[in-house]
C-alpha cells in the first residue's frame, strides 16, 4: 500500500493502518487452531441445513466464475449443502468464465440461475459513468448484483447467501477513493438521469432494502471462505482436479471489462493499482512475499501487452467508442460520486447507529 490511499498512516516501523487492521482481522477470522475453524465450519453449515429444511434450497452461492466463489459454491456442496447457484451476465463475460461456470455446476449438480442484462441500456448506463468520470463504473455491476442475490433470497425464503468473499485473500478494507458504496441506488439513478439515461430492467438495490433484509427478513450474506484455512492456490489445485476449473493470471480477471477496467482504466485515469491492495491481503495471509508483490508491481496489470491491445480493441467494438473517445475520456479528470444525488449520508448514519449499539451490548 503507498499513500496514494486514502486516510493512509505509517507506525515508527513503517507498518501503515491497513496491513495493521488486516492482521487483526484475520487473527480474529484466522485462528492458528485448526479445530476451532472446524468448529465454526460444522456449526455455520448445520444452522444453514436447519434454516432451509423443507425448502427447495437451503443457501444461495453467487457465482462469477472466479475462483473464490468457485470454491464457495464446492464447499457448500461438500458439506451437503443445497445451494442455487446465482450468476449475472451483463455482457461481459470472458469465454473462459462462461466454461467454467457450466462444468462447476454440471460436475457438482447444482442449480443455477442466470440473470442476463438487457445489453443496450447496461452499455447506455456505463456511458453514463463513464460521462461522469467517477470511479467506481463497477458500482452498476456489483449493486444489480446484489440485488439479483437478494430478491431470490426473498423469493425462495432462503436466509443465507454464501459468497467467496474473505479475509484471507482480500481482507484489507477498500481505501474509500478507490470505489464507492455498493448500496448506493441513488448515486446509480442520478448519474443515468443526467446522461439523459433511466433504469428500466436492471436490478438496483439502496439502502433501506438492504436494511429491510438485513434486519426484518433476516438474509444474511456470509463470507463463507471465513470458516476454512483458505490458501487460495491450495483450493485452486482442488477446483482444477475436481471440475475442470481453468483458472486466470490476476484476481477478477474473468469478466473482460473488469480486467480492462482494473488492469487499465483505474491505472491510468484514476492512478489506482488494485493489485496494491490484492497482493497486500496475500502478504498479510502469508501467501505473498513482498518481494514477489513488488517484482509483479514493476510490470504491467497485462502479462501480455498483446492481450491489452485486444482488450483495447474488443471495449472500443462494444462500447461504440473510438481511440479519440478513450483517450478524451482518459484526459478528463474525477469527479467524485458524491456530486450526484447519495445515500452516502443514510448509510453512515446508520452504520455509526449500529457501533453504538454494538458498543453498548
Amino acid at each position: 500500500m503507498d499513500s496514494h490511499a486514502a486516510d493512509i498512516q505509517f507506525d515508527e516501523q513503517g507498518r501503515c493502518n491497513y496491513c495493521t487492521s488486516m492482521l487483526a482481522r484475520l487473527a480474529e477470522y484466522q485462528p492458528t487452531d485448526p479445530a476451532v475453524l472446524d468448529r465454526r465450519l460444522k456449526a455455520f453449515v448445520e444452522t444453514v441445513r436447519t434454516s432451509g429444511h423443507g425448502r427447495r434450497y437451503d443457501c444461495i452461492v453467487g457465482v462469477s466464475g472466479g475462483a473464490d466463489s468457485a470454491y464457495a459454491l464446492y464447499l457448500a456442496r461438500q458439506h451437503g449443502l443445497r445451494p442455487l447457484a446465482v450468476h449475472m451476465d451483463n455482457g461481459w463475460n470472458s469465454e473462459l468464465a462462461v466454461n467454467n461456470i457450466e462444468n462447476l455446476v454440471r460436475k457438482l449438480g447444482v442449480d443455477l440461475y442466470t440473470h442476463v442484462v438487457e445489453w443496450r441500456e447496461y452499455r447506455g448506463l456505463q456511458q453514463a459513468f463513464f460521462d461522469a468520470d467517477v470511479i467506481d463504473v463497477e458500482l452498476l455491476y456489483d449493486n444489480a448484483m446484489l440485488a439479483v442475490n437478494y430478491n431470490l433470497a426473498r423469493r425462495y425464503g432462503i436466509r443465507y447467501i454464501l459468497s467467496g468473499s474473505n479475509t484471507t485473500t482480500e481482507g484489507m478494507r477498500v481505501p474509500r477513493n478507490y470505489n464507492w458504496n455498493k448500496f448506493d441506488r441513488k448515486n446509480i439513478l442520478d448519474i443515468a438521469r443526467r446522461d439523459g439515461m433511466k433504469v428500466r430492467s436492471l436490478p438496483t438495490i439502496g439502502v433501506k432494502r438492504y436494511v429491510w433484509d438485513r434486519l426484518v427478513r433476516r438474509i444474511q450474506w456470509v463470507p463463507f471462505l471465513d470458516f476454512i484455512d483458505y490458501n487460495k492456490q491450495r483450493c485452486i489445485d482442488t477446483l482444477v482436479e475436481a471440475v475442470g476449473y481453468r483458472p486466470y493470471p490476476y484476481k477478477h480477471y474473468e469478466s473482460i471489462f473488469t480486467r480492462f477496467y482494473q488492469g487499465f482504466l483505474l491505472p491510468s485515469k484514476f492512478g489506482v493499482d488494485k493489485r496494491r491492495l490484492h497482493f497486500s491481503s496475500l502478504i498479510c495471509s502469508g501467501q505473498m512475499s513482498r518481494e514477489r508483490a513488488k517484482e509483479l508491481l514493476d510490470h504491467s496489470p497485462y502479462p501480455d501487452p498483446d492481450d491489452l491491445q485486444q482488450d483495447i480493441e474488443y471495449f472500443l467494438k462494444k462500447m461504440g467508442w473510438s481511440e479519440n473517445d478513450l483517450e478524451a475520456y482518459l484526459a478528463r479528470p474525477e469527479r467524485p460520486h458524491d456530486q450526484f444525488a447519495t445515500e452516502a449520508p443514510l448509510y453512515n448514519r446508520l452504520l455509526q447507529l449500529q457501533k453504538k449499539y454494538l458498543a453498548g451490548r
